[in-house]
């Protein structure tokens, strides 16, 4: 199987739709003009803004989304696969669904993944989170079934859940995508062992496409957009700054390893902790 050319745009959060296209179309056209095959999106790679402890992103109806409209275009203009981290859809009694998609080459939805674990943290006193306050959790665990590879879909927060980066490669995924907007705290201290525990774990390419920079509204993302390969090892880092990473995947790597180190087949059974132990 030829190497497959994967792409992260790192793009930084922008508060209205024209203005997140102005930031990520120019980075797109560079990575298809290196050579990606499929292009990666953080996550609300249509507009972030926060107000208060509330993320506040730009949002419209599905068919309507001026950012998912474009980005199909784009997919069709250049024959390339996207995944377009997420954006925000409008939601029942108008609230949010962060939902990503998988573009496909003729500007297609090929599939669609709504985050399941919200972002409702407290860091300090000063700095809290409540996704919940206006977004409502997915419940379905997705795999793109592209023919270049099976690609899982998760969001951010899903990076620190392992069973469900676990049930992605037990139904057979090749590849992890965890689109992030990743706090700048969190992403300092956890973002780098995460994401390569994550491949280790599953034995899958992870590939992280991440916001960087301030936040409108308050806040700051942490960048480090990662592609990491299934024994760990990290193939490209986005370090600060918006930017484009690449890496060439060697899919038949995925078995190897696997191969090697068999942890999804080696599952057992076990009794929880008795209350009495405890």
């Amino acid at each position: 199987m030829p190497p497959l050319t994967v792409a992260c745009l790192q793009t930084r959060a922008r508060p209205d739709f024209d203005a997140a296209l102005q930031e990520a179309l120019p980075l797109a056209e560079e990575a298809v003009s290196r050579g990606a095959q499929m292009l990666f999106l953080p996550e609300y790679c249509g507009g972030l803004a926060t107000e208060g402890a509330a993320v506040a992103p730009p949002m419209a109806e599905e068919d309507a989304h001026p950012v998912l409209r474009a980005m199909r275009g784009f997919a069709a203009q250049n024959r390339v696969w996207v995944n377009l981290g997420s954006i925000a859809v409008t939601g029942p009694d108008g609230r949010i669904i962060n939902r990503g998609f998988m573009l496909s080459p003729e500007g297609g939805i090929a599939g669609r993944y709504d985050k399941i674990h919200l972002f409702d943290v407290r860091l300090s006193e000063s700095e809290v989170y409540r996704e919940s306050d206006r977004v409502d959790p997915g419940t379905r665990v997705v795999i793109h079934d592209t023919p270049l590879a099976r690609i899982g879909h998760t969001i951010c927060y899903d990076l620190r859940f392992p069973h469900l980066f676990r049930a992605l490669a037990q139904g057979g995924a090749d590849m992890i995508a965890c689109p992030a907007a990743f706090t700048a705290r969190t992403g300092a201290a956890h973002w780098h062992v995460l994401n390569r525990a994550r491949a280790i774990e599953t034995t899958r390419f992870v590939v992280s496409a991440a916001m960087t920079g301030p936040v409108p509204g308050g806040g700051e993302t942490y960048g480090h957009s990662l592609i990491v390969d299934p024994w760990g090892e990290v193939l490209a880092d986005g370090d600060e700054g918006p930017g484009v990473i690449l890496a060439a995947l060697d899919l038949d790597m995925v078995a190897a390893t696997e191969a090697r180190v068999p942890s999804l087949m080696n599952d057992a059974d076990f009794a929880p902790p008795d209350a009495a132990d405890r």
